[in-house]
């Protein structure tokens, strides 16, 4: 979900009795969006409220009974006919049952009541979170911000346009082309969390970064009850060096001398908070395509490099290409849908970055690479033959003597 549709897709799911239920990362900017609700809701003079069960007397309440919530608001049953009292829950993962409070909310008093609630790590680890929640909620999830977000926080607006260009154009050379330029570094090292955006420099940028992965990360291996959590964050750092690559749990483990099962857990958990995302292949016409492990990308490329400790120019890093290339997942998965999108890799080498499959046996494929003269369209006819009706091309940063037809700027 964009933060530019974000408030009028929750205004427009006002109208349906299930919940409303925003997840995402920890300091994402759920709580500013339920804020800003609030707001409109009052404006429109509709009963409402505004909760948070990071106040202790309301978790402790509400704990006790999940109908304890309504020593802090109205009752619905008090509601003149054809009312709706609309609920804003912050931080509901806190509650010691959250999944059976919603349910029993809803079960009871729907739809004079329509609850609103932000969530997080525990909430939606809870493994009975989708079956007693089935037909009573509708899922937003929140991602960092995108790039033209990214430059509408830095009041920069007249220069999303001129992006846009630069996506569409591959020799775009408008004035505005080192500003932007310089901006795009600036996020693929720093990332989309709205704090780290609006800091000032570079070391409180850094520093805020750094805190996201020493406190959040460390809350949610405890609420999850991880035991081991140096091994967890070792495992963490080792998949941020391994953006784009296979996940293989057996080597992993071997690595950290750990149990397959456990690896296999800290990483559902990791996926669960909304740090990293495994991609699934792509399956198609080829007996030798390979069939199991799928890729690693992390959500944000912020929190990548600060469990990397690199805060490196772009000019100075081997990993560019990395970075580029999960920015792009990040893009490909707002645009098209987590579902839709996968690689394509073969027994025997072939590969492609990313495949999105449409419609009617139809599809898109992009390779990604830095600069577009490392682009040798060759390489991929395997892919073009077996595929003809997935339409193919280049994703690059960088102008180089690639064919500009087939080449598409970020």
């Amino acid at each position: 979900m964009e933060r530019k549709n974000a408030l009028q897709q929750l205004k427009n799911h006002l109208k349906k009795p299930q919940h409303s239920l925003i997840i995402g990362a920890r300091q994402i900017g759920k709580t500013t969006l339920v804020k800003q609700l609030a707001q409109q809701l009052k404006q429109e003079n509709e009963v409402h409220y505004f909760v948070t069960f990071e106040d202790p007397s309301i978790l402790e309440a509400i704990n006790q009974h999940p109908e304890n919530i309504f020593n802090f608001t109205q009752l619905p049953a008090s509601l003149p006919a054809g009312k709706t009292m609309y609920l804003i829950i912050d931080e509901v993962q806190y509650a010691k049952e959250p999944s059976n409070f919603l349910k029993l909310l809803y079960d009871k008093y729907a739809p004079q009541l329509k609850i609103i609630a932000t969530g997080s790590s525990a909430f939606y680890i809870d493994k009975s979170f989708k079956d007693s929640l089935a037909g009573r909620k509708k899922i937003f999830e929140f991602y960092p911000l995108a790039f033209d977000e990214f430059l509408h926080f830095k009041q920069q607006d007249e220069l999303i346009t001129h992006w846009q260009h630069m996506q569409e154009r591959p020799n775009y050379q408008g004035i505005n082309k080192n500003k932007i330029n310089t901006l795009f570094d600036e996020y693929l090292i720093y990332g989309g969390y709205p704090a780290v955006v609006l800091a000032n420099t570079l070391p409180e940028k850094q520093d805020l970064l750094q805190e996201l992965v020493s406190s959040y990360m460390k809350k949610d291996a405890l609420e999850a009850g991880i035991k081991e959590e140096l091994k967890f964050f070792e495992l963490a750092k080792i998949m941020a060096d391994q953006i784009g690559n296979l996940v293989n749990h057996n080597e992993l483990a071997n690595t950290l001398k750990m149990a397959s099962t456990t690896v296999e857990n800290y990483i559902y958990l990791m996926q669960k908070t909304f740090i990293v995302q495994l991609l699934s292949p792509f399956y198609g016409n080829l007996r030798k395509e390979l069939t199991k492990m799928p890729k690693l990308y992390f959500n944000d490329n912020g929190l990548r490099n600060a469990l990397l400790h690199n805060f490196n120019t772009l000019n100075n890093r081997a990993d560019k290409g990395a970075l580029l290339e999960n920015y792009v997942y990040n893009r490909l998965k707002i645009l098209y849908g987590q579902s839709n999108l996968h690689f394509w890799r073969t027994a025997d080498g072939n590969e492609v970055d990313f495949v999105v499959k449409q419609p009617e046996g139809k599809g898109l494929a992009y390779e990604v690479k830095y600069n577009d003269a490392q682009f040798k369209p060759n390489k991929y006819k395997k892919f073009t033959e077996a595929y003809p009706e997935f339409a193919f091309g280049c994703i690059s940063k960088e102008v180089g003597t690639g064919d500009g037809k087939e080449v598409i700027r970020v």
